[in-house]
């Protein structure tokens, strides 16, 4: 019984490692000056701020001259409209692609619980698509250059973004796939 229950237990610990295959960290090199521009989100995982978004979900990310990056989100909403949120993203020092987003007004920027992570955790040496990320493995984004992207890629990302531990059969496919 003692061994039964010893055997679970290390199972347990044993299977959610197995899982991740692959490290779930930020890539080693981010070329910021490259990174920014628009990308066409193609999939998430479900976050309520997007409950609302039906489709054309773009992230436009502008360099400050504070060394800050300007965040615009927007996207397709079920009446056809757009909607959209600006907020600001800072780098961790000592990691080029961790960052921390807040789309909280400025002034509440002093509180840590406005800024959330923001990982490039898979990136395409030419810069046309990313996966963005973060510790929690709680959000994942798919992220294209392009509005849309062939399933033979998507697939191999997704793969790889299983590997890191994402629950990716939850994505929300935002855009069509070639």
């Amino acid at each position: 019984m003692i061994r039964s229950l010893l055997a679970t237990a290390l199972m347990s610990v044993a299977i959610p490692a197995a899982a991740a295959s692959l490290p779930n960290q930020p890539v080693q090199t981010l070329d910021l000056a490259r990174y920014v521009g628009q990308w066409h989100e193609i999939g998430h995982l479900p976050m309520f701020f997007q409950r609302k978004c039906v489709d054309k979900i773009t992230a436009t990310y502008t360099a400050n001259d504070d060394g800050t990056i300007g965040v615009h989100n927007a996207c397709r909403v079920k009446d056809g409209s757009m909607e959209a949120s600006d907020g600001v993203a800072r780098k961790v020092a000592g990691q080029p692609a961790a960052l921390q987003v807040r789309f909280a007004p400025a002034w509440l920027s002093w509180l840590p619980m406005v800024w959330a992570d923001y990982w490039v955790v898979d990136l395409d040496a030419d810069y046309q698509w990313a996966v963005v990320g973060g510790p929690s493995r709680k959000y994942l984004w798919v992220l294209s250059r392009s509005p849309s992207m062939s399933r033979t890629l998507f697939d191999q990302i997704k793969e790889r973004a299983r590997q890191r531990g994402y629950p990716v059969d939850n994505l929300v496919m935002a855009a069509p796939l070639d």
